[in-house]
């Protein structure tokens, strides 16, 4: 199938989709969510058509062309300058349109023989349209960084893992699975990179106005800890507003977030000027995922996860963090602490708690911060009597708990443990196949 024969495709499915309406406001529910899958694959096969193009025009105006360039003879300095100008993206959008495509083009060798693209995976992926250009564009950049520490092997290795999971996540969600990739490819690189960025943190703060202004930038151990505090305050203040008798009352709390993180670090600051004894803060705990070998081995390998960030740190990082206040690693099962209970006990434990952070990663649906969960009992404890174990647990927010209970999702735990996979199955009128969603870490985990 050509490139625009699978876009005239796309775009029939399009038409099938809105037949019968004038415009958008006559749009059924169902006519909404099919018009909206159509126009996202019309929207993917058309970004395939459209690297191929800027990869040819990059080609037409390589720098050796000198006059004879093809950007040039249009009246551009330079491809991408051309592409954004006929298109109306930014050049930066243009050029990573460029450079997809460079990278996903056949290729010929100095004889003329034709060469698969560089990335096939990513080519198929975007011509069958499941791949979208910014998706592909993050995809190439983790492989292109960790090409040469890698090897030939383990990059084609991460690329097919990378294309069979960015499929049907958003773009925030695929640069969330190549920050993972890349310490997957990469782990002898997470190092020297945290090096390079605690050099860069810093805080400046100055009045102006009236007003006090505070800038910061930190690596992720300095930020970490600022971090778990923010959003403890952040989950607490709104753990009392649903409390509250009166929500609507005059003096009720309406703080936003970004309110509320102001408020934290001016409480936290006043609590530490008047505090005689180092103590942690409100009992907010950075947890630090690592493996016991790499924890307590003298090697830089290796590398861990702190709960609620995205960025993987090294080893040696997490030994340092292992020994501040408010900040443990997480050995699953330590001090032989019981991971089921049973009936016997209603809540989960703080074990329990840790043991399925470690599974679901936050919200198990949506992916919140694991500060912004509740651990819930698949199997009602009192309807269903359901016991307290890690096989009838998963955290979820507040909003994916309703959406599951009050739209008819079902939710599917295979395997045991921590290293268990977690499926969210919708319900007939959201998918009539029912197919089942994968939830958890395990959706981001290329290392599984």
């Amino acid at each position: 199938m050509s490139q625009l024969t699978g876009l005239y495709e796309a775009v029939s499915r399009l038409d099938v989709a809105w037949a019968g309406v004038g415009d958008a406001s006559e749009l059924s529910r169902e006519q909404l969510i099919a018009v909206t899958n159509a126009v996202g694959v019309v929207q993917r096969r058309l970004d395939a058509v459209h690297v191929d193009v800027a990869a040819g025009i990059a080609s037409e105006s390589r720098p050796e062309l000198g006059a004879d360039s093809l950007a040039k003879q249009q009246g551009f300095r330079t491809p991408a300058k051309l592409i954004a100008a006929a298109t109306g993206i930014s050049t930066g959008d243009a050029s990573r349109l460029i450079t997809v495509g460079q990278a996903t083009a056949m290729r010929t060798d100095l004889l003329g023989a034709k060469l698969p693209a560089k990335y096939p995976l990513v080519r198929e992926s975007m011509k069958a349209g499941t791949l979208s250009a910014q998706a592909a564009a993050l995809i190439i950049a983790v492989l292109e960084r960790c090409r040469i520490a890698a090897g030939v092997e383990r990059i084609s290795e991460g690329e097919r893992l990378l294309v069979d999971a960015a499929p049907g996540l958003a773009l925030d969600e695929v640069r969330r699975l190549t920050v993972r990739a890349e310490a997957w490819l990469n782990p002898d690189g997470v190092e020297p990179r945290e090096d390079d960025q605690r050099s860069k943190r810093s805080l400046t703060f100055y009045e102006r106005g009236g007003r006090l202004r505070f800038n910061g930038d930190f690596d992720v151990e300095t930020g970490a800890p600022i971090v778990t505090a923010l959003h403890g305050y952040v989950t607490a203040a709104f753990a009392a507003r649903k409390n509250a008798p009166d929500p609507d009352a005059p003096d009720a709390d309406h703080r936003t977030i970004a309110m509320l993180h102001a408020d934290a670090l001016a409480l936290f600051c006043s609590h530490v000027l008047g505090c005689k004894e180092r103590t942690p803060v409100a009992g907010a705990t950075v947890i630090v995922r690592i493996n016991y070998t790499d924890l307590v081995g003298d090697t830089s390998t290796g590398t861990a996860t702190i709960d609620g960030i995205d960025q993987p740190i090294s080893a040696s990082a997490a030994r340092r963090m292992a020994a501040g206040a408010g900040i443990i690693p997480f050995v699953l099962g330590a001090d032989s602490e019981i991971l089921d209970w049973g009936r016997h006990k209603r809540l989960f434990t703080r074990a329990q708690r840790l043991a399925l952070v470690e599974r679901d990663d936050g919200c198990a649906m949506c992916n919140l911060p694991p500060d912004m969960t509740k651990a819930h009992h698949l199997r009602w404890w009192k309807r269903d009597h359901g016991p307290t174990d890690l096989s009838n647990g998963i955290l979820l927010c507040e909003t994916c708990h309703h959406r599951v209970h009050d739209n008819g999702w079902e939710i599917r735990i295979d395997g045991t443990g921590t290293t268990a996979h977690v499926w969210f199955i919708p319900p007939t009128y959201v998918d009539p196949g029912r197919t089942p969603r994968l939830g958890g870490r395990a959706r981001f985990d290329i290392a599984a």
